[in-house]
Protein backbone atom coordinates (compact mmCIF):
# COMPACT_ATOMS: atom_id res chain seq x y z
CA UNK A 1 0.00 0.00 0.00
CA UNK A 2 1.32 3.27 -0.82
CA UNK A 3 0.87 6.96 0.99
CA UNK A 4 0.67 10.43 -0.40
CA UNK A 5 1.31 13.01 2.01
CA UNK A 6 1.40 16.50 1.32
CA UNK A 7 3.39 18.91 3.06
CA UNK A 8 3.57 23.01 3.08
CA UNK A 9 5.93 24.98 3.85
CA UNK A 10 4.84 27.59 6.53
CA UNK A 11 5.86 30.13 8.77
CA UNK A 12 6.72 28.66 11.67
CA UNK A 13 3.54 28.48 14.24
CA UNK A 14 5.80 30.08 17.49
CA UNK A 15 6.73 33.18 15.04
CA UNK A 16 5.31 36.70 15.65
CA UNK A 17 3.83 37.06 12.31
CA UNK A 18 4.63 40.97 11.35
CA UNK A 19 2.48 42.77 8.20
CA UNK A 20 4.40 45.04 5.85
CA UNK A 21 4.34 48.19 6.03
CA UNK A 22 2.54 48.47 2.59
CA UNK A 23 0.04 46.03 3.45
CA UNK A 24 0.60 44.06 0.84
CA UNK A 25 0.89 40.88 3.27
CA UNK A 26 3.29 39.13 5.63
CA UNK A 27 6.83 39.79 6.18
CA UNK A 28 8.59 36.27 5.15
CA UNK A 29 12.38 37.18 4.59
CA UNK A 30 14.25 36.15 7.40
CA UNK A 31 11.73 34.47 9.61
CA UNK A 32 12.03 30.83 10.15
CA UNK A 33 9.57 28.44 8.19
CA UNK A 34 8.74 24.48 8.98
CA UNK A 35 6.37 22.12 8.14
CA UNK A 36 2.87 23.07 8.65
CA UNK A 37 2.02 21.94 11.89
CA UNK A 38 -0.95 19.97 10.59
CA UNK A 39 0.87 18.21 7.88
CA UNK A 40 3.27 17.23 10.34
CA UNK A 41 0.59 15.12 11.99
CA UNK A 42 0.03 13.77 8.51
CA UNK A 43 3.27 12.54 7.91
CA UNK A 44 3.68 10.46 11.56
CA UNK A 45 0.34 8.84 11.00
CA UNK A 46 1.68 7.73 7.65
CA UNK A 47 4.85 6.45 9.02
CA UNK A 48 3.57 4.63 11.74
CA UNK A 49 0.99 2.57 9.64
CA UNK A 50 4.58 1.77 7.56
CA UNK A 51 6.20 0.74 10.65
CA UNK A 52 2.87 -1.37 11.76
CA UNK A 53 3.14 -2.80 7.96
CA UNK A 54 0.04 -1.77 7.14
CA UNK A 55 1.86 0.65 4.12
CA UNK A 56 4.80 0.01 2.15
CA UNK A 57 5.92 3.08 0.82
CA UNK A 58 5.61 6.81 1.97
CA UNK A 59 5.62 9.61 -0.62
CA UNK A 60 6.02 13.23 0.21
CA UNK A 61 5.24 15.73 -2.02
CA UNK A 62 5.07 19.65 -1.98
CA UNK A 63 4.48 22.78 -4.58
CA UNK A 64 6.62 25.52 -3.75
CA UNK A 65 9.90 27.15 -4.62
CA UNK A 66 13.22 25.86 -4.25
CA UNK A 67 12.82 26.75 -0.31
CA UNK A 68 10.75 24.17 0.49
CA UNK A 69 13.20 21.38 -0.39
CA UNK A 70 14.24 21.83 3.37
CA UNK A 71 10.52 20.62 4.59
CA UNK A 72 10.84 17.66 2.15
CA UNK A 73 13.56 16.83 3.74
CA UNK A 74 12.57 17.31 7.00
CA UNK A 75 9.58 14.53 5.98
CA UNK A 76 12.47 12.22 4.47
CA UNK A 77 13.81 12.61 8.22
CA UNK A 78 10.33 11.63 9.53
CA UNK A 79 11.06 8.05 7.38
CA UNK A 80 8.97 9.03 3.89
CA UNK A 81 11.01 6.97 1.18
CA UNK A 82 11.18 9.40 -1.35
CA UNK A 83 10.13 13.11 -2.15
CA UNK A 84 8.34 15.07 -4.85
CA UNK A 85 8.55 18.70 -5.28
CA UNK A 86 6.34 20.63 -7.57
CA UNK A 87 8.49 23.59 -8.52
CA UNK A 88 7.16 26.92 -8.62
CA UNK A 89 7.37 30.37 -7.20
CA UNK A 90 3.99 31.75 -7.53
CA UNK A 91 1.44 31.64 -4.90
CA UNK A 92 -0.38 28.28 -4.89
CA UNK A 93 -4.16 28.72 -4.32
CA UNK A 94 -5.78 25.87 -2.85
CA UNK A 95 -8.01 25.08 -6.54
CA UNK A 96 -4.52 24.87 -8.02
CA UNK A 97 -2.96 22.08 -5.26
CA UNK A 98 -5.84 20.22 -5.76
CA UNK A 99 -5.19 20.22 -9.26
CA UNK A 100 -1.07 19.25 -8.99
CA UNK A 101 -2.22 16.95 -6.19
CA UNK A 102 -4.87 15.35 -8.73
CA UNK A 103 -2.25 14.44 -11.28
CA UNK A 104 0.33 13.32 -8.88
CA UNK A 105 -2.24 11.08 -7.40
CA UNK A 106 -3.10 9.95 -10.58
CA UNK A 107 0.50 9.22 -11.52
CA UNK A 108 1.58 7.61 -8.35
CA UNK A 109 -1.96 5.76 -8.01
CA UNK A 110 -1.64 5.32 -4.00
CA UNK A 111 -4.33 3.82 -1.63
CA UNK A 112 -4.44 6.72 0.80
CA UNK A 113 -3.10 10.22 0.06
CA UNK A 114 -2.74 11.70 3.57
CA UNK A 115 -3.68 15.95 4.15
CA UNK A 116 -3.06 18.25 7.19
CA UNK A 117 -6.91 19.55 7.54
CA UNK A 118 -5.39 23.13 6.97
CA UNK A 119 -2.63 25.36 6.32
CA UNK A 120 -1.78 27.94 9.39
CA UNK A 121 -0.87 30.57 6.84
CA UNK A 122 -4.42 30.78 5.41
CA UNK A 123 -6.35 28.58 6.98
CA UNK A 124 -8.31 28.07 4.29
CA UNK A 125 -9.23 24.14 5.06
CA UNK A 126 -10.09 23.16 1.38
CA UNK A 127 -7.15 21.71 -0.63
CA UNK A 128 -8.30 18.26 0.73
CA UNK A 129 -12.11 18.48 -0.29
CA UNK A 130 -11.04 19.84 -3.75
CA UNK A 131 -8.80 17.01 -4.42
CA UNK A 132 -11.27 14.52 -3.64
CA UNK A 133 -13.52 16.01 -5.89
CA UNK A 134 -11.04 16.28 -8.83
CA UNK A 135 -10.36 12.75 -8.30
CA UNK A 136 -13.54 11.52 -7.52
CA UNK A 137 -12.33 10.02 -4.18
CA UNK A 138 -14.32 9.56 -0.82
CA UNK A 139 -13.33 11.65 1.43
CA UNK A 140 -12.83 11.61 5.02
CA UNK A 141 -12.03 15.24 7.06
CA UNK A 142 -10.35 16.48 10.29
CA UNK A 143 -9.48 12.73 11.13
CA UNK A 144 -8.78 12.07 14.76
CA UNK A 145 -8.55 8.62 14.36
CA UNK A 146 -8.01 5.95 11.35
CA UNK A 147 -7.95 2.25 11.33
CA UNK A 148 -6.83 1.00 7.83
CA UNK A 149 -7.48 -2.23 5.98
CA UNK A 150 -6.54 -3.50 2.96
CA UNK A 151 -9.66 -1.80 0.95
CA UNK A 152 -11.16 0.31 2.89
CA UNK A 153 -10.26 3.03 6.09
CA UNK A 154 -12.59 3.41 9.37
CA UNK A 155 -12.19 6.92 9.99
CA UNK A 156 -13.40 9.10 13.41
CA UNK A 157 -13.75 12.84 12.57
CA UNK A 158 -14.45 15.48 14.96
CA UNK A 159 -17.36 17.67 14.18
CA UNK A 160 -19.28 20.14 15.79
CA UNK A 161 -21.25 18.31 17.47
CA UNK A 162 -18.53 15.75 18.69
CA UNK A 163 -17.18 12.54 17.01
CA UNK A 164 -18.64 11.01 13.61
CA UNK A 165 -17.24 7.39 12.07
CA UNK A 166 -16.92 6.88 8.92
CA UNK A 167 -15.95 4.00 6.36
CA UNK A 168 -14.78 4.74 3.14
CA UNK A 169 -13.40 2.55 0.60
CA UNK A 170 -9.82 3.24 -1.08
CA UNK A 171 -8.41 4.88 -2.19
CA UNK A 172 -9.72 7.96 -0.44
CA UNK A 173 -8.25 11.55 0.64
CA UNK A 174 -7.81 11.70 4.39
CA UNK A 175 -7.10 15.17 6.60
CA UNK A 176 -5.67 15.01 9.34
CA UNK A 177 -6.74 16.88 13.29
CA UNK A 178 -4.86 17.82 16.25
CA UNK A 179 -5.74 14.81 18.02
CA UNK A 180 -4.92 12.15 15.80
CA UNK A 181 -1.54 11.60 17.11
CA UNK A 182 1.66 13.58 18.47
CA UNK A 183 4.54 13.88 15.53
CA UNK A 184 8.10 12.41 17.03
CA UNK A 185 11.30 14.52 17.27
CA UNK A 186 13.74 13.73 15.34
CA UNK A 187 17.08 12.41 15.48
CA UNK A 188 20.37 13.86 14.23
CA UNK A 189 21.15 10.13 12.14
CA UNK A 190 17.62 10.24 10.57
CA UNK A 191 18.26 13.86 9.47
CA UNK A 192 21.74 12.64 8.12
CA UNK A 193 19.98 9.76 6.06
CA UNK A 194 17.31 11.99 4.49
CA UNK A 195 19.98 14.02 2.82
CA UNK A 196 20.52 11.00 0.76
CA UNK A 197 17.17 9.94 0.14
CA UNK A 198 15.61 10.98 -3.60
CA UNK A 199 13.56 13.81 -4.09
CA UNK A 200 12.26 14.21 -7.75
CA UNK A 201 11.91 17.75 -9.45
CA UNK A 202 9.33 19.23 -11.89
CA UNK A 203 7.25 22.01 -12.74
CA UNK A 204 3.69 22.51 -12.57
CA UNK A 205 3.85 22.47 -16.65
CA UNK A 206 4.98 19.13 -16.43
CA UNK A 207 1.96 17.68 -14.46
CA UNK A 208 -0.20 19.34 -16.99
CA UNK A 209 -1.88 22.13 -14.45
CA UNK A 210 -3.03 25.63 -15.56
CA UNK A 211 -2.97 27.49 -12.35
CA UNK A 212 -6.22 28.55 -11.08
CA UNK A 213 -5.48 32.24 -9.33
CA UNK A 214 -9.21 33.08 -8.36
CA UNK A 215 -8.53 34.92 -5.33
CA UNK A 216 -7.16 38.29 -4.62
CA UNK A 217 -5.73 39.29 -1.57
CA UNK A 218 -6.81 43.09 -1.63
CA UNK A 219 -4.88 44.03 1.69
CA UNK A 220 -3.63 42.69 5.26
CA UNK A 221 -3.97 44.38 8.35
CA UNK A 222 -3.22 43.28 11.50
CA UNK A 223 -6.03 42.44 14.18
CA UNK A 224 -7.47 45.74 15.87
CA UNK A 225 -5.14 46.00 19.70
CA UNK A 226 -7.53 44.49 22.52
CA UNK A 227 -8.38 46.56 25.91
CA UNK A 228 -7.24 45.68 28.47
CA UNK A 229 -8.80 43.58 30.75
CA UNK A 230 -10.65 44.68 33.86
CA UNK A 231 -10.10 43.30 37.73
CA UNK A 232 -13.14 43.34 39.84
CA UNK A 233 -13.60 42.32 43.29
CA UNK A 234 -16.76 40.78 43.37
CA UNK A 235 -19.57 39.42 41.21
CA UNK A 236 -21.88 42.95 42.16
CA UNK A 237 -18.92 44.34 40.43
CA UNK A 238 -18.86 42.17 37.15
CA UNK A 239 -22.34 42.07 36.90
CA UNK A 240 -22.33 46.65 37.16
CA UNK A 241 -19.50 45.89 34.72
CA UNK A 242 -21.52 43.76 31.92
CA UNK A 243 -24.54 45.86 32.31
CA UNK A 244 -22.55 49.13 31.37
CA UNK A 245 -21.12 47.63 28.21
CA UNK A 246 -25.31 46.38 27.27
CA UNK A 247 -24.05 42.67 27.75
CA UNK A 248 -26.96 42.10 30.61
Amino acid sequence: MKILVSIKRAIDYNVRIQIKGDGSGVVTDGVKHSINPFDEIAIEQAIRWKQAGDADEVVAVTIGGDAAAEQLRTALAFGCDRAIHVKTDDAVQPLTAARVFEALAKKEEPKVFLMGKQAIDDDANQTGQMTSALLEWPQATFASEVELSSDTAKVTREIDAGLETLDVDLPAVITTDLRLNEPRYLKLPDIMKAKKKPIEDMSVDDLGVTAAARLETVKTAPPPTREAGVMVESTEELVSKLKEKGLL
